[in-house]
């Protein structure tokens, strides 16, 4: 040695580093059980090297954000960033959705899994080209068929989750929350809720 202290690294820190990568190249949020098992490192220090990472990357600190959505960790622009990144890169759910659509998109929210059917019914109009659409952008998918091989169902999907920033549907707001103007869509969504759970 030549006097020169030598820096003994923090492997917490070194992990951080490994899950940032992780993070950077995901295409979805990733759970601990996944970061653990990609770095084969134990969730407890995954835990630990996460909570050192949302520290470097918050809101005012970092132009990149790192949030806990739809069940896993994932980056995010920072607020003040959004304008400009939506310039660059126009994405589909970035799109304005239209009032057949995003009633539409809580009825599945809130209902899910739900057919097109189901969906007409509660909302009074025929749904096929606002469910195809929010199919297209990912914010709902198929989850089976009705009980006797009848119509497709679906359900939101994780990107909904991310995209309203929710850790799961358990963080929608309660229909008694929903906004003033929707107070017909409100009382169909809680007569089929009171339906479904007699």
């Amino acid at each position: 040695m030549t006097g020169a202290l030598r820096l003994v690294e923090n492997p917490v820190d070194r992990l951080a580093r490994t899950l940032e990568a992780l993070l950077v190249i995901a295409s979805s949020p990733l759970s601990i059980e996944e970061l653990a098992a990609a770095s084969e490192d134990e969730t407890e220090r995954v835990e630990t090297a996460l909570g050192l990472i949302a520290s470097r990357y918050r809101e005012g600190r970092s132009g990149i954000v790192l949030e806990h959505v739809a069940g896993g960790y994932a980056f995010r622009a920072a607020r003040e960033a959004a304008e400009a990144c939506a310039r660059l890169v126009e994405r589909p759910v970035q799109r304005g959705l239209s009032q057949a659509a995003l009633e539409t998109l809580a009825v599945v929210a809130y209902l899910g899994p739900v057919s097109r059917p189901e969906i007409a019914k509660i909302r009074g109009v025929a749904a096929d080209s606002a469910v195809a659409g929010l199919v297209e952008r990912g914010l709902i998918a198929e989850a089976g068929r009705e009980s006797d091989g009848g119509a497709v169902r679906y359900r939101a999907t994780p990107l909904f989750e991310r995209v309203f920033g929710l850790s799961g549907l358990s963080e929608l707001p309660r229909l008694d929350d929903l906004a003033e103007g929707s107070e017909e869509l409100r009382s169909r969504l809680e007569e089929v809720a009171g339906r479904r759970g007699a």
